[in-house]
């Protein structure tokens, strides 16, 4: 005789007798035994992640807003990063201060482990808000361990104190939203803006969560029965908001002064807050101009298979609830509640891509929709063996989402210490070198930490002078290997370490030699090499020779050489002036489609950068290197502050074009040249000067039928296809040429000229006739 378990699978008795044992464990303490072993392992392994870019910008904040909370000083109000809240910040540095920790390994461990239990803290809070939704406790178990078994998530709770933080009180607002919603007390309500106003602190995107709470009180109000429901309802609405508004202004010193006026600010600040590092992605160096697809590439390659699979099952048994229950959806209940989720999980990526917001370093600015899809996961889960009528096909369930789970611990046990690193099987990760030249993989530069310590292991004794990019993880070394480590200029130092940001930059020099001292490897990617100073500049000193094998394309403050679509800038003798101003690289395409969305109205396409970019000094040399777009470019502008160059890329085209052209007798002979050449029209001008092309140029064109205009044109009876002189000429030698097409219809009549706006025309040329 088969009895059934908790899950409704049939078994022998013997079985499950053991089964409901374990499961009434689990019921009791399985999300306990669970969050202290993941803390207990977070302890051991503490000390295996190093430091990240942005830890030391974090406890500057804190400190900056502890000074303004305590008089000592109003730097918060000038500091460039101001409008950043401290919430999650300012009880580490207070909880520093009153365990009288000053050595910096001390300090960095502590932020690491209150970081990670705050995860954990996180993790337990998303279990009970499963086990409310579902009234399972192994299904709500299953949900936590989704959330701590994220392998990016978790290595960056230990050293990421914003996003992760963010994604952990997310699913604790989560939590209180539900629990507020349920119980539908003002003190539930009151609870619940306190969280609202925690989180919006942490990160301003916090706020989404705030109009989802009023609305659904709206709705409730609107369907409330009688007076006094109604009352109770705005009271609890109420306390909600007030309760929010006031936690945020009293954790946020930045806003005491001027509480609407610097929240815009902060909103507007944060919201165009673009990024000058460029970043790796599908093969390509990007700035703030990501691309439609970039979250969810992002999120799709990097997140284990068990949770997206199950993810899209609970959306669709949600999608069928809905369609089916249609009534279920507006009142205070569970499906309302799981449409939340949805919302909190596909309303974010949505207004990204359509706001064309900028992002940077994956998929980090959006950690927390992983929150809600925990949740979708576990309601995948429960339908399945809701549905599934065959004990077979529950029991295969159960072993793969087991086996799932097993397979990402084991990933995670061989990624160790570089968990931020995982790809899933979505991404190539066989092919040798290939991730790294498609993706930013060690971009917090967590990797020299590892790199120093390996130097300090392999000379036991004796200084080591090493050249190293912050942060490099000295301040997490004991404090007498600290004692031994000297960071350097990498001009002045025995050793060099790189990370991967910069081994993955195909445009110039070589980073590392051939041979490197040592090396680490993710998925055949190097993500960091330990190379001797001098085999390095040996190495850099050939490469350099080798650019200048390529075409000379300027020679000014820097000469600039071109092999394909890599730019590199070389200047010999090199000081530190050459290197301290941007370097701006402003790129026309040879189609304006070309251009990102957010460029196309200026008509360039900013790819700027500064030198601690990919710039190397070496022997008294500098060399930068830069890349142009894959689409095809017209021209493009560079330079520093004190010197700029324009190249024209079509000049060699246009100065043979010229020649063919300029042969036979021009249509029109004005201020520019008219002539006709494979259905376009060609302008010369011979000698050109940059006045003459200044002002912007018409181009007027009669159809011999009208029914060829596009209808918007008919009313004007001809097509208006103006453009400045950038758009479709080059300037070369004392000569300027453009060739502008002309559409395919028959055309019956041509005027162009160049024109001042408010002025009239400055010339004007008539073409009449076949094409």
């Amino acid at each position: 005789m088969l009895e059934a378990t908790p899950l409704n699978i049939a078994l022998p008795p013997r079985f499950a007798d053991h089964c409901r044992r374990a499961a009434d464990f689990l019921t009791t303490h399985g999300a306990l035994l669970v969050c202290g072993l993941f803390l207990l392992a977070g302890v051991l392994i503490l000390d295996d992640y190093g430091v990240s870019w942005d830890e030391g910008t974090h406890r500057q904040a804190a400190t900056a807003n502890l000074d303004y909370i305590l008089g000592n000083s109003d730097a918060l109000l000038e500091w460039r990063d101001r409008e950043y809240g401290v919430a999650f910040q300012l009880p580490l540095l207070l909880i520093e201060r009153a365990l009288g920790l000053t050595d910096s390994r001390d300090i960095h461990l502590l932020r690491h482990i209150l970081t990670h239990l705050f995860f954990i803290i996180g993790g337990f809070f998303g279990y009970r808000l499963a086990y409310r939704l579902f009234d399972n406790h192994l299904i709500a178990l299953f949900a936590l361990l989704l959330y701590l078994l994220h392998p990016r998530l978790y290595a960056h709770s230990f050293f990421n104190g914003k996003d992760v933080p963010f994604f952990s009180m997310f699913i604790i607002a989560l939590y209180l939203v539900e629990r507020a919603f349920r119980r539908d007390t003002v003190g539930a309500f009151i609870l619940c803006g306190v969280g609202m106003g925690l989180l919006t602190n942490i990160r301003i995107m916090g706020a989404m969560l705030f109009p989802a709470v009023v609305a659904m009180r709206g709705i409730d109000l609107y369907l409330a029965a009688g007076g006094t429901e109604r009352r109770r309802i705005l009271l609890t609405g109420s306390g909600f908001i007030l309760a929010a508004a006031l936690t945020l202004y009293v954790v946020w010193p930045f806003l005491w002064d001027d509480p609407g006026g610097r929240l815009v600010e902060t909103w507007l600040r944060l919201s165009h807050k673009t990024n000058e590092l460029q970043q790796l992605f599908r093969g390509q160096w990007i700035d703030d101009e990501v691309p439609p697809d970039y979250i969810p590439m992002w999120f799709a390659i990097t997140t284990p298979p068990l949770a997206m699979l199950l993810g899209l099952v609970g959306v669709a048994a949600l999608a069928e609830s809905s369609i089916t229950r249609p009534r279920g959806i507006f009142p205070n209940g569970a499906t309302r509640f799981r449409l939340l989720l949805l919302a909190c999980f596909t309303l974010p990526v949505a207004g990204v891509i359509l706001l064309d917001s900028n992002l940077y370093n994956g998929w980090r600015h959006l950690f927390f929709i992983y929150a809600p899809g925990c949740l979708l996961a576990a309601l995948g889960l429960g339908w399945l063996f809701r549905t599934l009528r065959s004990r077979y096909w529950r029991a295969g369930v159960v072993g793969l989402a087991g086996a799932g789970a097993g397979l990402t611990v084991l990933q995670m046990m061989q990624l160790h210490p570089y968990q931020q690193v995982y790809f899933n099987f979505l991404a190539d990760r066989e092919t040798p070198e290939y991730l790294g030249t498609q993706y930013d993989l060690d971009y917090w530069g967590l990797s020299p930490y590892e790199g120093l310590q390996y130097l300090l292991a392999a000379y036991p004794e004796g200084r080591i002078r090493v050249g190293v990019r912050q942060p490099n993880g000295w301040e997490l070394l004991p404090a007498a290997d600290r004692a031994r480590v000297t960071p350097l200029p990498f001009a002045d130092a025995e050793f060099y370490i790189e990370f991967q940001r910069r081994l993955a930059f195909d445009g110039g020099l070589s980073p590392f030699p051939e041979a490197a001292l040592y090396s680490r490897r993710i998925y055949n990617n190097t993500v960091l090499v330990v190379a001797r100073n001098a085999d390095l500049k040996r190495r850099w000193e050939e490469d350099y020779q080798a650019v200048k094998t390529g075409e000379l394309l300027a020679s000014s403050k820097f000469d600039l050489y071109r092999k394909g679509n890599a730019l590199t800038y070389i200047k010999e003798p090199c000081e530190y002036s050459d290197r301290v101003e941007r370097f701006a690289l402003d790129v026309v395409p040879r189609a304006m489609e070309d251009l990102p969305r957010r460029n196309q109205w200026r008509g360039y396409d900013d790819r700027g950068f500064i030198f601690g970019h990919h710039g190397k000094r070496f022997n008294g040399k500098c060399a930068v290197p830069a890349l142009l777009p894959d689409y095809p470019v017209a021209r493009f502008r560079t330079g520093q502050k004190d010197w700029e160059v324009r190249i024209d890329l079509r000049a060699p085209e246009y100065r043979a074009e010229y020649a063919a052209v300029t042969v036979g007798a021009p249509l029109v002979q004005s201020e520019f040249n008219l002539y006709r050449r494979d259905n376009g029209l060609i302008y010369a001008k011979k000698p050109c000067t940059a006045e003459d092309v200044a002002a912007r140029f018409y181009l007027h064109i009669w159809p011999e039928k009208g029914s060829d205009l596009l209808p918007a044109r008919r009313e004007f009876g001809f097509d208006n296809q103006d453009f400045p002189f950038e758009q479709y000429g080059a300037r070369f030698d004392d000569k300027c040429l453009i060739k502008a097409p002309l559409p395919d219809y028959p055309i019956k009549e041509i005027r162009t000229g160049q024109f001042i706006p408010g002025e009239g025309a400055l010339w004007e040329g008539k073409l009449m006739g076949e094409r």
